[in-house]
């Protein structure tokens, strides 16, 4: 019954071998009282926001944690700075809240301060014009952790980033907004609503609905890795499937309130010596505004925003969105990037809300959410940097199908795991360091990816101190990580550690096939598979990044989507329920 259920789980929020193989029976065997359906930033929020409401609570993903549209955003918690040209205030009041929790209670661990120059071209109007808004932005809250905006002169601003062209701005405003890697703050979302009581099981398709008359009660489950099936029976089912709203809506035979549209979103990855500056970029565009985004040793550059009507699974980026960005970018850089400059691409869908206007950069940021049935909810719309907002609207939704007093959201007291403590380990870095026998700059990254959780992380290597040595070809990265994100962090293929645990798929030009061998051994040791197992897994990651490769130097989305779709999948069950 509901508020009966608030439980820590004896896992600790592992999400393992182990842990995956009890989820699976507790799907069958348990009656819940909220089912989420989608494991994005959305789901998992809603999972954990139900979890620490006393509610009994499972989550199912088709793929893996962030395998979507939350792992290939701009990484920027951020209040919109451009929604207060379309006069959007509330929406951007609520998202720098939202970036003012991250910061300071909720994930200071994976959530850090991020500074950017807005150049100014017109000597007139655009510095009132933009001050003012940014004053807007500070006062709405923006100026909480971050230091608010400063002015500059040309030579001030061409201090701050030497790379501009210097008759390409006449002075600069530099402000602040945050930024965090998208798919590990995910996953971390996901094992803190394990960590109190979620059932959170991936590579687990929904493949239909359970209904008693005219009421969902549940949802039927196929496990792709194995082929299994099983009921899972709930009060409440809550879709949280992003750009796969309408599909699953189908699927359940009921009609939706809402439509939902995929806006393509293109970024590309250059090293971090190709553009010499101390701060990211805004850059405004015709069509929308073009972010370059300082990260570790390298720069993110992007977005594109343009429809797509393709395989919502795998959207490719074309030679078209790779020209877009450099293009207009290197209307501003003294030394203009080219395609040789590019380590990584990675294109991502938007879920936006229908809207009259056919321009999506116009279409709504706003999320809606609704009761579609009786005992089915959906949400869908919104930003990253809100998903714990839209988490909360959408279990408020469900509380009429649910027996009992629904108790207040709570997730704006629950910090993340690896958030307590985080600040004390920073400072005992060095300590740290010499204990483990690493560089203390080794440490502090580590840190900034699993905070507190680093002595989990530090101890698989107490036998094998081979494992702190860096993988094959990526030295950002530590063996052993490869093996947690396969013993803690539910990785179940090669792609979900190369491309989501770590970052290797974007952050180097092999794309992760000089580690994959390497990669695929440590997360084998870990899940069992033999060495048919492990060259399978290898065969199938160069496949995909052979096809990736291939859609991007198609000239339009159709060539492209016909290149990335010609990869197989890693899970082999997976099955297209809408068929094309």
């Amino acid at each position: 019954m509901a508020g009966e259920h608030s439980t820590v789980d004896r896992f600790g929020g592992v999400l393992g071998p182990a842990q995956r193989e009890r989820a699976w029976a507790e799907l069958g065997e348990q009656r819940f009282d909220i089912v989420v359906v989608g494991g994005g930033v959305v789901g998992v929020g809603t999972a954990l926001d139900a979890a620490t409401r006393g509610l009994k609570v499972a989550l199912v993903e088709a793929r893996d944690l962030a395998s979507g549209t939350s792992s290939r955003s701009s990484k920027l918690f951020h209040g919109g700075l451009r929604y207060l040209e379309q006069l959007e205030f509330g929406l951007v009041r609520e998202a720098l809240r939202e970036r003012e929790l991250m910061l300071t209670r909720l994930a200071p661990h994976l959530v850090k301060p991020v500074s950017f120059l807005y150049p100014l071209t017109n000597r007139v109007w655009e510095r009132p014009y933009t001050a003012a808004g940014l004053f807007l932005y500070d006062t709405m809250g923006g100026a909480r952790s971050v230091p608010g905006q400063k002015h500059l002169t040309r030579a001030g601003a061409l201090r701050l980033v030497p790379a501009l062209k210097r008759d390409a701005l006449i002075g600069g405003i530099r402000y602040f907004d945050a930024q965090a890697d998208d798919a590990r703050h995910t996953m971390t979302v996901a094992r803190t609503a394990a960590h109190y009581g979620a059932v959170v099981r991936t590579s687990t398709q929904v493949v239909g609905f359970l209904r008693e008359a005219d009421r969902v009660v549940g949802v039927r489950v196929r496990d792709v890795e194995d082929g299994r099936e099983t009921d899972v029976r709930a009060e409440a089912v809550i879709n949280c499937t992003g750009v796969w709203t309408d599909e699953l809506q189908r699927v359940s035979g009921s009609r939706g309130r809402f439509r939902v549209r995929a806006s393509k979103g293109v970024h590309i990855v250059v090293p971090r010596d190709r553009i010499i500056a101390e701060s990211g970029l805004i850059l405004r565009t015709e069509k929308s505004v073009l972010f370059v985004i300082p990260w570790r040793n390298h720069w993110i550059v992007g977005t594109t925003d343009t429809e797509w009507n393709l395989d919502l699974a795998h959207p490719a980026a074309t030679r078209a969105d790779i020209d877009y960005i450099l293009e207009h970018v290197n209307t501003v850089l003294a030394r203009p990037l080219t395609h040789d400059d590019i380590e990584g691409v990675y294109a991502g869908l938007r879920p936006l809300l229908a809207g009259e206007s056919e321009e999506t950069s116009k279409l709504s940021r706003e999320h809606a959410v609704a009761r579609v049935a009786p005992g089915l909810v959906a949400i869908a719309g919104g930003k990253y940097t809100t998903y714990r907002v839209m988490a909360a609207d959408a279990v408020d939704a469900a509380a009429v199908d649910l027996p009992g007093r629904l108790q207040p959201s709570i997730t704006d007291r629950v910090p993340l795991l690896g958030a307590d403590g985080y600040h004390a380990l920073v400072n005992q870095a060095d300590l740290l360091a010499q204990r483990h026998a690493l560089h203390p700059y080794r440490v502090r990254h580590l840190l900034d990816r699993y905070g507190s959780l680093l002595h989990e992380v530090l101890d698989l290597a107490k036998d094998r101190p081979d494992l702190l040595k860096p993988l094959d070809a990526a030295p950002d990265y530590l063996r052993v990580e490869a093996v947690y994100a396969a013993s803690h962090e539910g990785a179940l293929h090669l792609e979900d550690v190369l491309a989501r645990r770590t970052r290797i798929s974007i952050e180097y030009p092999h794309r992760g096939i000089d580690s994959a061998r390497q990669a695929a051994d440590l997360v084998g040791d870990v899940l069992g598979w033999d060495e048919a197992a492990r060259a399978h897994e290898v065969d199938i990651y160069l496949a995909r990044v052979e096809a990736e490769r291939a859609s991007q130097s198609q000239a339009d989305d159709a060539a492209a989507d016909a290149s990335r779709i010609a990869a197989p999948e890693a899970r082999p069950r997976l099955e297209d329920l809408i068929p094309r």
